[in-house]
């Protein structure tokens, strides 16, 4: 008899923020009988802050995945189980499942032994106290129950020949994703399969559902009319996203669809809510002509000592906003709820609102208040890469005490943006547009936009938002102002 309780070692759902609860699995990247090894990437996760990817703290042979992708899973909850000394029973899973059928559900219902010792997580959090009896599996993977079918047709006579008519009767897929197909209108039996030994995916299914790929130059034709808001875009819709939003299953004929809010969407709406309902918003508007500012950005783009930076109005509008709260100081502060205090930061956590796949995250710049230009600049464009790839870390999320959102990217004028829970101020950027302007006692076509400053009541008085959001539209009027007033 094998010890399973040492062969077999589990590992749980951490937790991967600050006191986060709960985490969907995104993706695997390993599969029943792949050999892993100590940090590697197993899976990816997305809490309610961002996407991370777990490595595994110890070696050996994937055993069981417990739960499929798109799964919400609590934090110390078993994920996977590892067998650690592989090879030291190898006919036992095929006994298993030659015998299983005999009382199945016996054997579902018999709890299996939780490892004994020291339970390895990932480096830098917890572990958490509870059960770790391991929960019976809800339903054999397709791979294995399609040969074990085929095992008990030649153990009944019936022949190699009827045996693979028996595994090849059903396309091989997981439940969910036959749901998948059902809820779609799909039938499997037409969807070309990418999974490893023939399995059926969910992205196999979604593209057996999508729509015909519109013709050549189309895609193209898109960038480049997004391409029109690149000189202030935060780099969110800058051409198409690195990873395609995850379709919605719609029934056909249905009046209604209902969309699971989870992750990163279920924690932007209770922050909203949180900040809507605390914080008192208020919200005032200046509407400017930015045109020396675009010649500026012009003419920086061209400066040899800024190449490799990537100059655009956000950059200037940025460093504009860092300039005025050097000015203003008061609009740099935060809330004590607890102590009643105001807490004024002497330090600039500059936000970034960045529309991703997976929703709406604020990573932030920290200490931008003492970066040059050149320094300003790489920092954003670290910061929206790093955005688009889904990699955003929980820390670059955290801290902030200003955000800057760029809506002109969608052609709007301008918004009432809502605070990011903690800070004292937002502020919106509209759509950047020629338009008739009066400039130097004549009516010219003149770059203007409009600018939103959001503030909390609390800690800014309309006194102090007003010559906030005033020292900005100035900079941006008259940028020589950045090197006066710095």
């Amino acid at each position: 008899m094998t010890d399973t309780s040492v062969r077999f070692r589990e590992f749980k759902m951490p937790d991967v923020g600050e006191g986060l609860t709960e985490a969907e699995i995104l993706k695997w990247f390993v599969q029943p009988g792949d050999t892993v090894t100590d940090g590697q990437v197993v899976c990816e996760v997305e809490t309610a802050k961002a996407a991370v990817e777990l490595p595994i703290p110890f070696d050996g042979v994937v055993h069981e995945l417990r739960f499929p992708e798109g799964t919400t899973v609590d934090v110390g909850q078993v994920i996977i189980s590892v067998d650690v000394a592989p090879g030291s029973a190898a006919d036992a899973p095929v006994q298993e499942a030659v015998t299983a059928p005999a009382e199945p559900e016996a054997a579902a219902a018999a709890p299996e032994e939780a490892p004994k010792g020291r339970q390895s997580v990932l480096v830098g959090y917890g572990v958490s106290e509870g059960s770790t009896k391991r929960r019976p599996r809800k339903g054999a993977e397709q791979p294995a129950a399609a040969a074990l079918q085929a095992i008990q047709g030649e153990l009944n006579g019936q022949g190699a020949g009827a045996a693979q008519a028996v595994a090849k009767s059903r396309p091989l897929a997981k439940p969910p994703v036959r749901k998948l197909a059902k809820d779609l209108g799909i039938d499997l039996a037409s969807v070309t399969p990418t999974g490893p030994d023939g399995v059926i995916t969910r992205e196999d299914v979604h593209a057996a559902a999508a729509p015909p790929a519109p013709p050549a130059g189309v895609a193209p034709a898109v960038a480049e009319a997004l391409d029109e808001h690149a000189p202030y875009d935060t780099g969110t819709y800058y051409g198409a996203p690195a990873e395609a939003p995850r379709p919605v299953a719609q029934v056909p004929g249905a009046r209604e669809t209902r969309i699971p809010v989870k992750g990163v969407r279920k924690a932007i709406a209770q922050a909203m809510v949180t900040s809507a309902f605390t914080a008192p918003h208020v919200t005032e508007f200046v509407t400017v002509d930015i045109t020396r500012t675009m010649k500026l950005v012009a003419e920086l783009k061209e400066d040899k000592d800024l190449a490799g930076v990537r100059v655009n109005p956000l950059l200037l509008i940025a460093k504009a906003v860092l300039v005025a709260v050097r000015r203003n100081p008061g609009v740099n502060a935060a809330w004590d709820e607890a102590n009643q205090e105001i807490v004024q930061k002497h330090y600039v956590n500059l936000g970034i609102a960045a529309a991703t796949p997976r929703g709406l995250i604020v990573p932030n710049i920290k200490d931008a208040q003492d970066m040059t230009l050149p320094e300003l600049g790489s920092a954003l464009a670290e910061l929206i890469s790093t955005a688009r790839e889904g990699k955003t870390s929980p820390a670059a999320m955290a801290g902030g005490t200003l955000t800057l959102t760029n809506v002109g990217v969608f052609g709007v004028d301008t918004g009432t943006p809502i605070l990011n829970p903690g800070e004292s101020a937002i502020l919106a950027i509209g759509a950047i547009k020629l338009q008739p302007w009066v400039h130097k006692g004549k009516v010219k076509p003149r770059q203007v936009t409009t600018l939103a400053l959001s503030f909390d009541h609390r800690l800014i008085d309309g006194e102090l938002g007003s010559r906030f959001l005033a020292d900005i539209a100035a900079i941006l009027e008259q940028p020589k102002r950045l090197i006066t007033w710095a």
